[in-house]
C-alpha cells in the first residue's frame, strides 16, 4: 500500500524530480505550494498544471501572504535589524511553507514530510529544524539523497525526468533567483566568484539611469508598531507591503550586494531587493527614535541583532525567539504615529513624524531654548563627567 507524503512543492527542477523518485519508492504524493508573493496567476497555473501532470495524488494552494505578515515582517520591524547589519533575511518565508506542509498533513493523518533541498544550503537546515520543532514528523530529502551517488545532481534530475517521460523546462537562468513577497535575492555566476554583478544581475529595482526624476513621498501610519495605513489608505499588512515593492523598487531602494555568515559555515554572496521592508523599517526606526525612551533605543538592538540570528539559523520555533518577541511586542506599545518617507532615488528617509508619544519637552528645544539655567547644566556636567575628570587628575603628568 502507498504511504501518505506531503511534499513542499515549487514546480521547479528539484520539487518536480522529487515526485516520481518518492511515488517510486511507494508514496502517495500530495503536494502543497505555499504563494508567499513570488509568482503571478499563470505561474501559479503552472505550478498545479506540473502537479498533476507528474502524478501526484493531491495538490493544494496556499496563499501565504497574511500568515508572513504577521508571522515574521510585524516582529522583523519591530527588531529593526538585518542579519549581520545588512541582510533583511528574505527567505524567511520557508518557516510559513513548512506550516503549510504540516497543515497538510494533519488533515492526511500523516507524519511524513519532503522537501527539495539540498545538502548544500542554509534552506534544508531551516526546513528540517522547523518540522522537528513542531512534532515527531519523517523527513524525506530526496535531492540530498542522490547526492551521495551523483555529483551533477540537476544533470541527473533533468535526465531522470526525461527518462520518465515529463519535459523539463528550457527556462535558463545565469542566476539562481528566489523571489517571495519580502524581495528577490540572487546569486551564482560573477556574485560567486566575488566580481562586480553583471547587468543581467537585477531584479525589481531599477537602475540609476531609469529612476523617476520627481521625488517618490508615502505616508505610513503605524499602531502599536504595525503599519495598517499607506496614504491614508488602510489595508491588510500583506497588501501594504506589496504596495510598498511597487512605489520604491522604480527609484532603486532596498538593492544591496551582501556577503555573510551562513548557518552552514560558508561564505554566502548575494544580490538582494527589498524595497517594501526596506522603506517599512525606515519608517518605523524615525517613529522609534522619537517615541521611545534613550534606555529603549539604546537595549534594543541588542535583542534585535538575536532574535534576527535565529530566525536566520532555523531556530524559528525556539522558545528563546518567543521570549524576544515578547519584550519587542511590549517596546511597541506607543509606536503609534504617521511617518512620511521621501525618496530620490537609491534610499529611502523619514522627512516627517507625528505622534501624540513625541518624547518632547514642553519648555526645552534641543540647542535652542531650555527651562533650566546655567548654573544646573554645569553642575550636571561635571557630576556626568566626574570619572573621566577624575582619571585625568590623577594620571596627568
Amino acid at each position: 500500500m502507498s504511504k501518505d507524503i506531503v511534499l513542499a512543492f515549487s514546480g521547479g527542477l528539484d520539487t518536480s524530480f522529487c515526485v516520481p523518485y518518492l511515488r517510486e519508492r511507494g508514496w502517495a504524493v500530495h503536494t502543497v505550494f505555499a504563494d508567499t508573493g513570488g509568482v503571478d496567476a499563470e505561474e501559479r497555473a503552472f505550478i498545479e498544471q506540473r502537479a498533476a501532470e507528474l502524478g501526484v495524488a493531491s495538490h493544494v494552494t496556499v496563499d501565504g501572504g497574511p500568515a508572513l505578515w504577521s508571522g515574521f515582517v510585524k516582529p522583523f520591524v519591530w527588531a529593526g535589524e538585518g542579519y549581520q547589519g545588512q541582510y533583511p533575511l528574505l527567505v524567511s518565508d520557508r518557516y510559513l511553507i513548512v506550516d503549510a506542509a504540516l497543515a497538510r498533513a494533519a488533515e492526511l493523518g500523516t507524519r511524513a514530510v519532503a522537501h527539495g533541498c539540498t545538502g548544500m544550503g542554509n534552506d534544508q537546515v531551516r526546513f528540517d529544524l522547523a518540522v522537528k520543532a513542531q512534532g515527531s514528523y519523517d523527513i524525506v530529502a530526496p535531492i540530498r539523497e542522490i547526492q551521495k551517488e551523483h555529483t551533477e545532481v540537476r544533470a541527473y534530475e533533468q535526465q531522470y525526468l526525461e527518462a520518465r517521460g515529463f519535459g523539463v523546462r528550457s527556462r535558463q537562468q545565469a542566476y539562481t533567483i528566489n523571489e517571495n513577497l519580502l524581495g528577490i535575492t540572487m546569486s551564482g555566476g560573477e556574485i560567486d566568484r566575488w566580481q562586480a554583478p553583471g547587468a543581467g544581475a537585477i531584479g525589481w529595482c531599477k537602475s540609476r539611469a531609469e529612476w523617476p526624476s520627481t521625488p517618490l513621498h508615502v505616508r505610513l501610519r503605524f499602531e502599536h508598531g504595525e503599519a495598517v495605513t499607506l496614504d491614508g489608505e488602510r489595508l491588510s499588512g500583506h497588501v501594504l507591503l506589496a504596495r510598498l515593492n511597487g512605489l520604491f523598487a522604480p527609484y532603486g531602494v532596498g538593492r544591496g550586494l551582501y556577503t555573510g555568515d551562513t548557518t552552514i559555515g560558508l561564505k554566502g554572496r548575494i544580490i538582494y531587493e527589498a524595497p517594501g521592508l526596506t522603506a517599512l523599517l525606515a519608517a518605523h526606526r524615525a517613529l522609534e527614535e522619537a517615541v521611545l525612551t534613550k534606555q529603549q533605543n539604546r537595549f534594543k538592538p541588542e535583542v534585535a541583532r538575536k532574535w534576527v540570528e535565529l530566525v536566520y539559523e532555523g531556530f524559528f520555533h525556539d522558545p528563546l525567539k518567543s521570549d524576544l518577541e515578547a519584550y519587542l511586542a511590549s517596546s511597541q506599545a506607543v509606536v503609534s504615529g504617521e511617518v512620511t518617507l521621501e525618496s530620490n532615488g537609491g534610499s529611502v528617509g523619514a522627512v516627517a513624524v507625528a505622534s501624540p508619544h513625541i518624547l518632547a519637552a514642553q519648555g526645552a528645544t534641543y540647542a535652542q531654548a531650555a527651562d533650566w539655567g546655567v548654573a544646573e547644566a554645569e553642575g550636571f556636567i561635571k557630576l556626568f563627567g566626574m570619572s573621566s575628570s577624575l582619571w585625568a587628575e590623577v594620571n596627568r603628568s
